[in-house]
């Protein structure tokens, strides 16, 4: 998920319908509950699985809400994040105040408009007179003076128009889970003529008006209020000493600072293998001090995009660069190998950041869930462009065994409509075939280890308890399991061979890794 894709992304607030189809997770969104009631929240995990948050789409309909929220949470999930809206520049068309076209009303320098899903606190409006809370048609509309004073002669103004409180429905459906949000913050105007670059011209006034959200925020928002999520994305790569949205990270996150001290920023930035157009790995590390430097002395998490949704960054293992890429793939690269496509993989570049993680940051890995383009016969994203297809579990799996052991957590895009759409009625989604599936063992790393003076080897991953492991042809039981944190180890008396070898582990449930992991 690139800034394109973001772009879309928004675009997709604005215009998407209230109603997908979660899945057999839970009820079908499309029931109708009787007028002010919903059905009874149902706390359990049922499978949990290494995914644990998702972006959302913030929701008017608090039942619509709350299944969506027990869906991801019944999956393991405890996170939630969303995308700020765009911060743009102009009123919306036939704007009107007082009866006077926007731009005509005394002392407004510039008129800004921002279409959310929230409802805010009586915080947002200071000033009498200059600021309103107005209802019409079943909207909600808020007129905000970022003057200085309420007596200033010269100020700007936002214009702001919400379909309903869809982000207060997230936050207190995430309180009743013990989850966690990042609101977006709102997001920057763009370039006219570079659209991948925020116009620094309307800084100040994006700033006044994020500290006013944040202050509404800070009054209203209790223990799922998880940090923020900067909504303006960039490459994970080495930026230039005076680039604009390194610019525009560390003037916003000034105001987080100040406004919301000790709160995290959520921050998830692209990288691109693609030769020729991207970078390669050793360009991550430069890019990722840059961006913590944005932090302002905030805890900040940089959840890098693993790049398969986009096939922009492959996966694939220590024995394929020479092998074709997939099919899934070739559209966006060609009918090539990965070493002709691509710099490296997806491991090559997040074993590149976590070389040396900043201080005060966290390593995140966001895994795209959805395809470059979509085949026939499957669902995904229809409008608006670009078509995007839905993932499998097996590769969704394999994108998990490229992170390792080294994301601290992690978390996807999007969860609408790529783990709740269905083909057909009758098709499980993704989120069916992650509860049906969750117990499939996952390996995401391999090392020789001694244990007790024998040579062997050191298998972690997901679910991994009992069972066997099989090197190539040759099985052996597990003779020792831990936990970790997170992972789960497995040890067997094993030498690893060469050339490198395919590894198998077979759980307690008789359930085997969908791909093999091969050892480097």
């Amino acid at each position: 998920m690139d800034a394109e894709e973001a772009w879309v992304h928004r675009i997709l607030w604005v215009v998407v319908a209230v109603a997908f189809v979660v899945g057999l997770v839970v009820p079908s969104d499309s029931a109708e509950e009787p007028p002010g009631e919903c059905p009874p929240r149902d706390t359990r995990v049922v499978a949990p699985y290494a995914v644990t948050g998702y972006w959302v789409i913030p929701r008017a309909d608090p039942c619509v809400t709350r299944r969506m929220v027990e869906a991801i949470h019944a999956i393991g999930g405890d996170t939630l994040v969303t995308f700020g809206p765009r911060f743009s520049v102009g009123a919306e068309p036939g704007c009107v105040v007082d009866g006077r076209p926007c731009a005509d009303v005394p002392g407004v320098r510039h008129v800004y408009s921002y279409v959310t899903s929230e409802e805010f606190g009586p915080g947002l409006l200071r000033c009498p007179g200059l600021d309103r809370r107005i209802e019409s048609d079943g909207r909600i509309f808020y007129r905000v003076s970022l003057a200085t004073s309420c007596d200033a002669r010269v100020h700007d103004l936002v214009l702001v128009s919400t379909d309903g409180d869809g982000l207060g429905n997230l936050m207190t459906e995430a309180a009743a889970y013990g989850m966690g949000v990042f609101p977006g913050l709102p997001a920057a105007p763009q370039r006219a003529d570079k659209p991948w670059e925020p116009d620094l011209a309307h800084l100040g006034a994006l700033n006044a008006f994020t500290a006013r959200i944040l202050a509404d925020y800070r009054a209203r928002f209790g223990a799922a209020f998880a940090g923020v999520y900067q909504s303006f994305e960039l490459a994970m790569r080495k930026r230039s000493a005076k680039d604009p949205i390194i610019s525009l990270y560390a003037a916003q996150h000034a105001v987080v600072a100040s406004t919301l001290p000790g709160e995290k920023v959520l921050v998830s930035p692209y990288i691109d293998a693609r030769r020729g157009r991207g970078f390669p790995p050793d360009q991550v590390e430069t890019g990722m001090a840059d961006i913590a430097g944005t932090r302002a002395g905030l805890p900040m998490a940089i959840a890098v995009q693993d790049g398969r949704g986009t096939g922009k960054v492959p996966v694939y293992g220590a024995d394929e660069r020479d092998s074709r890429v997939e099919p899934r793939l070739a559209p966006v690269v060609g009918d090539v190998t990965y070493g002709q496509a691509y710099y490296g993989s997806t491991r090559d570049y997040i074993e590149a950041a976590a070389r040396r993680v900043p201080p005060g940051v966290e390593l995140w890995v966001n895994v795209e869930g959805f395809e470059p383009t979509q085949v026939a016969g499957e669902c995904g994203r229809v409008e608006p462009l670009p078509l995007r297809g839905r993932p499998s579990k097996p590769r969704l799996d394999r994108q998990i065994m490229a992170t390792g052991t080294y994301a601290h957590k992690i978390i996807s895009y999007g969860w609408e409509p790529f783990f709740t759409c269905q083909a057909r009625y009758d098709t499980p989604s993704l989120a069916d075939d992650i509860v049906r599936e969750w117990q499939q063992p996952i390996i995401v790393n391999v090392t020789p280890k001694e244990m007790n003076g024998r040579p062997g080897v050191l298998v972690e991953g997901y679910n991994l308890r009992g069972g066997t492991l099989r090197f190539g042809s040759q099985v052996i039981e597990q003779e020792w399991h831990g936990r970790q944190g997170r992972f789960e180890s497995a040890w067997a008396p094993y030498v690893p061979a060469s050339p490198p070898t395919s590894i198998i582990a077979t759980n307690a449930a008789g359930l085997a890794n969908t791909t093999p992991y091969v050892m480097p």
